[in-house]
């Protein structure tokens, strides 16, 4: 069936040769694009909600969503070295599972880093609201309080994401160097953090109620932090961007999950140890320990340095969004005005359209909503990846690899099976609306991407 066509290795390559994109990025940069993308989002505003879930065993939450998606980063850093495109997911899928498939995969994907991204900033507006607070400046709760709270929305989180889509539109260069000075600042934030927070850590807070739900209450939390990994996956949507990709995009995928993890842990265990976690339900949770034990100067620094480093992961999200997009238009299934570049080098149309639609989005839905949705497009994006590895190792046996994924195909299995236990607390809503967002995307494919598509 015509729907099912699919692309082959020496096709996606010969279209890789006629790069379009301007390689910049280095294993460095493209290490900070990750740890921009996964560590913001994941310490200063999921911590605390998760931790409110699952108490002190928040890290074997955080370990079993860091082993499923330390398994596909495997998988990603095998296909990324074998396949330099920047359609990741949607790439691999069309080789394996046909084109339909690919399209409805790189239309979720698409949407998942934009609403991830929306996500972060609006956990970012509450650390610069609380900031501001701290200099004596009160913005009236309407502008920051979302419609089905009573206010006008969001207008913080609409304006930084807007800002970020004018640093995205000036070309890569510009928002490389504005990426890696944000993430620079963000993990100064954290380490400071460490060093302060493990003086007021009573192990007491452990113990007492170390998983007050049981199981089901690390299993909901390790849902819930598994948006906390997105992130090393936007590092295989800059293959055609990166120097050297087969060696460059499989080494910074690895190293990102690696200090992301350790990370995680470290921030974790002091979170929880220095206040109960009942108390942890909060989107600038850091800062908020902080004034509990006394420390508001190191509080305010904190918040600071949240408002400066966490603008690195919607400005990441954004730009993995605008990549898929653009690789989606190029092969015919999106409008060709979508992979049209401006003066700038970038696909003009497409970062105007993903920075006005995060904004919407940013600006009135609630972070929980938006983070749930993200993690049922990403669990299953995730788990077609580790697939495709499988496949794509057994079809194309002596292509050429920078990297190979060890113990095929036992290992992709078991990342597989954690994703589906991921599922496991994902709520009825947001499989509504996730089925929802997949219809509209059938409704493109038929209406328009069958009939435009370049695979004939």
């Amino acid at each position: 069936m015509r729907i099912f066509r699919k692309k082959t290795l020496e096709t996606i390559l010969h279209g890789s040769d006629k790069k379009t994109l301007k390689p910049t990025m280095r294993t460095f940069d493209l290490v900070l694009l990750g740890v921009g993308s996964v560590i913001g989002s994941g310490i200063l505003v999921l911590t605390g909600e998760a931790s409110s879930k699952a108490g002190p065993s928040v890290v074997f939450s955080f370990l079993i969503a860091g082993l499923a998606c330390g398994l596909t980063a495997l998988c990603y850093a095998e296909l990324s070295s074998t396949i330099p495109s920047s359609g990741s997911v949607y790439t691999y899928s069309y080789m394996t599972l046909g084109e339909v498939v690919a399209h409805l995969m790189g239309w979720l994907l698409g949407g998942s880093y934009i609403i991830a991204g929306a996500a972060i900033a609006n956990g970012w507006s509450s650390y610069f609201k609380n900031l501001l607070e701290g200099f004596g400046v009160k913005i009236p709760r309407e502008f920051t309080s979302l419609p089905s709270e009573g206010g006008y929305g969001n207008i913080l989180a609409i304006v930084v994401v807007l800002l970020i889509m004018l640093v995205l539109f000036r070309g890569t260069s510009s928002s490389k160097l504005v990426n890696n000075f944000m993430v620079s600042i963000k993990i100064i934030v954290i380490i400071l953090f460490v060093l302060v927070g493990v003086f007021y850590v009573k192990p007491n807070n452990w113990t007492d109620s170390f998983a007050p739900q049981g199981l089901s209450g690390v299993m909901i939390g390790a849902t819930t932090v598994f948006f906390a990994y997105l992130g090393f996956d936007t590092i295989s949507t800059s293959a055609e961007e990166a120097i050297n990709p087969q060696k460059s995009l499989p080494r910074s995928i690895i190293i990102t999950l690696l200090i992301c993890t350790a990370f995680y842990i470290v921030v974790c265990l002091i979170l929880t140890g220095m206040v109960p976690y009942s108390q942890l339900g909060k989107g600038d949770a850091l800062a908020y320990v902080l004034e509990v034990v006394g420390q508001g100067k190191i509080a305010g620094i904190v918040s600071l340095g949240a408002v400066l480093g966490l603008l690195a992961g919607p400005l990441a999200t954004m730009y993995a969004s605008i990549r898929i997009l653009y690789t989606m238009s190029r092969d015919g299934l999106l409008p060709k005005k979508l992979s049209e570049l401006n003066k700038n080098n970038v696909p003009g149309s497409t970062t105007i359209g993903a920075g006005i639609l995060m904004a919407v989005l940013t600006g009135f839905l609630p972070l929980g909503q938006l983070a749930d949705l993200a993690n049922v497009a990403w669990i299953i994006a995730f788990a077609l990846v580790s697939y495709s590895t499988i496949i794509i190792r057994k079809q194309y046996p002596n292509a050429k690899r920078g990297f190979t994924m060890p113990g095929m195909p036992y290992l992709p299995i078991i990342s597989i099976l954690l994703f589906v236990i991921l599922l496991y607390g994902i709520q009825l809503s947001t499989w509504l609306i996730f089925g929802s967002w997949i219809l509209i995307g059938l409704v493109i494919y038929f209406s328009y991407s069958m009939k435009h598509s370049l695979e004939k």
